[in-house]
């Protein structure tokens, strides 16, 4: 079991290793075939590292921390470690894996389809002259999740964190040459920072309070109300970042500028699914900070709606998509929000497997159109690409939660879940989630119509390529076939009213809460109202934009509030850019410059003219250092003198 975790964290870093110290050395493929072998290795001891937690799930001995947290459950993980990190007085860190059910769901996804994309960057980034940093980049990327969601303490979830905000910054400004890319890269990185610098704020409370940043201790002491929601309250400043939620969310449509491949990787399996793992992973905390727990709901809540809005008028193809994923993070901090985590991780899993599916199929897109990502000059694509055409559609129809496709599985029951509590907020959060399947089924296929129907457009005729007669290189294509088969019957592994085999699973990690349990009526009238609501999506993107029956409104207002993101990116830069720009175009005209550069130039100036004085007197005669010696000398004795 625990030799499972460390192989499954260690090759990615060794593969990462291996490229470093090749350099120029080892062929470009060589690096490509170097890191996606070491994250199907990382797969490999994931799988190993699940059956063995299988294998203990009737152990009746609690390991690690396991027990405690669980609230009864039979102990199924364990927890292993390789040294002691830090140490300092009462306070101590090791290094340390926690292997149970949550962690191995997480690492399944993570090397499971992180492998898929690494493969499918193979055929994707052929010719780039970068090729060997990307694969060195993104093979540390997943080391990176793969410590996040395995370390066995929060400082090393910590250090996770923090690792993989790193990499996304070297991943989405990897084409530094481009402005925009660079300008993504700091944006996603310094909003990130935002979510740590909350994040480390939590600990420190932790620490002061436990001494402590273990799983086992921090989970089963009581705080005080006031550090708690303190704690729970830097627990989610740090999930809303790195999960793009309101009202840290404008980073993830910029990140787009990064390869379409780290775009699948950051979007499906990674980097913005961290939230959701921490708030289900310190469940304890947030149940004892419950107003807390309910606000990430909302968030939640509130960001698949606005995320949704602003798909609706997007025109570029990934762009459409980023914003799909954070309405669905929103599904999925809605469900952990409320307690129901395993429908929020459920949710996570599936996700993974349509919006890899949806981003690694527009990748194949833009890559037969020589790096075109403009839905209105794409029309008709489905003719030449007919492969790519029916898995983006597999893909779209999981997302929207059509059955009997994966997504119809697990979005259901999250927004099930905010029915089951039975409050006035429960039942805003359903209407929430109703509201989302209904805009999810109009901006997904307001995209397919726009995109795969009908006859080839003349900027599609004119700049299509295949690749040596096939839609993709093969490395391409297998990938994306794997993942259209498991968007497609990937939900079958739970589905709520009849059976729940993954919510046993992840039980003794994270229980649901009681008050967050749907009955079956829920569950089957949820499900009615969702797949309506989309399937009225869809109808009305056909009407709209395959029909031409339905015009589109005017409303100037409201489309120009949904191209400026509702305006978030210019509060921003009116509330922070802006003063601090103010503030340093003040100092330097008011300070900088008159008092250091003029001051410098004095100093520089009565120097040189000191130097001037000095050189005069240096005459190479001794007759003339022979005279200031007895000057100097005189000087000294006329003080004495003078003195006494």
């Amino acid at each position: 079991m625990t030799g499972g975790s460390w192989l499954c964290l260690l090759a990615p870093l060794a593969g990462t290793i291996l490229i470093l110290l090749g350099g120029t050395r080892i062929p470009r493929i060589a690096a490509a075939w170097i890191a996606t072998t070491s994250v199907f290795v990382a797969f490999g001891g994931a799988v190993w590292a699940f059956l063995g937690v299988h294998a203990h799930h009737n152990s009746p001995a609690a390991v690690g921390p396991v027990g405690p947290i669980s609230g009864g459950f039979p102990a199924r993980g364990e927890l292993t470690t390789a040294w002691t990190w830090l140490a300092s007085g009462h306070f101590s860190v090791g290094l340390q894996l926690l292997v149970d059910p949550l962690s191995t769901v997480m690492m399944l996804i993570v090397s499971g389809v992180g492998g898929l994309i690494v493969l499918y960057s193979i055929g994707y980034m052929d010719g780039d002259k970068e090729e060997r940093r990307y694969f060195a980049y993104i093979s540390f990327f997943v080391f990176s999740m793969l410590l996040l969601v395995g370390g066995g303490n929060l400082l090393l979830l910590l250090v996770g964190w923090g690792l993989v905000g790193l990499s996304s910054y070297l991943l989405i400004g990897f084409w530094h040459e481009r402005p925009s890319a660079v300008q993504a890269a700091k944006k996603a990185f310094v909003m990130n920072a935002f979510g740590d610098a909350t994040m480390a704020l939590a600990f420190f409370i932790l620490i002061a309070h436990t001494s402590s940043l273990s799983f086992a201790t921090d989970f089963n002491v009581h705080l005080s109300s006031t550090a708690t929601n303190l704690v729970a309250l830097g627990l989610l400043g740090g999930a809303a970042a790195k999960s793009a939620q309101i009202p840290l969310q404008t980073w993830l449509p910029d990140a787009m500028e990064g390869p379409t491949p780290v775009s699948a990787l950051i979007h499906a399996a990674t980097m913005v699914t961290a939230g959701v793992y921490l708030i289900a992973r310190t469940h304890p905390i947030f149940e004892q900070a419950r107003t807390i727990e309910l606000i990430a709901a909302g968030t939640g809540a509130l960001t698949l709606l606005v995320a949704g809005l602003i798909a609706l008028v997007q025109t570029d193809i990934k762009r459409v998509i980023a914003y799909s994923t954070m309405s669905q993070i929103g599904y999925m901090f809605l469900g952990a929000g409320v307690g129901a985590y395993s429908n929020g991780m459920f949710h996570l899993m599936t996700h993974a497997f349509f919006k890899a599916l949806l981003f690694m199929t527009a990748g194949l897109a833009i890559h037969a159109l020589a790096g075109e990502q403009d839905i209105r000059n794409m029309r008709g694509l489905g003719k030449l690409m007919p492969f790519t055409k029916w898995c983006f559609l597999a893909g779209a129809l999981a997302l929207v939660g059509i059955p009997p496709f994966s997504g119809f599985f697990s979005k259901d029951s999250i927004v099930a879940s905010a029915a089951a509590l039975g409050t006035w907020y429960g039942w805003i959060f359903w209407v929430c989630g109703i509201a989302g399947a209904l805009l999810t089924g109009l901006y997904t296929f307001r995209l397919w119509f726009l995109v795969f129907p009908g006859e080839p457009s003349p900027f599609v005729r004119e700049h299509y390529h295949d690749h040596h007669g096939r839609e993709g290189a093969w490395t391409m294509l297998v990938p994306v076939g794997i993942l259209a088969v498991l968007a497609t019957v990937g939900g079958w592994v739970q589905w709520a009213p009849q059976w729940h085999p993954f919510t046993n699973w992840l039980a003794p990690a994270a229980q649901t809460l009681a008050a967050a349990e749907p009955t079956s009526t829920q569950e089957y009238f949820t499900s009615a109202a969702t797949v309506l609501a989309g399937l009225a999506g869809i109808a009305l993107a056909w009407a709209i934009y395959s029909e031409r029956r339905i015009a589109i409104p005017a409303a100037p207002f409201w489309r120009r509030t949904l191209e400026h993101k509702f305006y978030f990116d210019e509060l921003y830069d009116r509330v922070f850019y802006a003063p601090g720009a103010w503030v340093a175009s003040f100092l330097r005209r008011e300070f900088e410059e008159p008092v250091i550069l003029q001051t410098g130039t004095d100093l520089g100036e009565t120097t040189l003219a000191t130097g001037s004085l000095v050189r005069r007197i240096q005459t190479g005669l001794l007759r003339t250092y022979v005279l200031f010696l007895a000057a100097g000398a005189a000087g000294i004795v006329l003080a004495f003198l003078i003195a006494k």
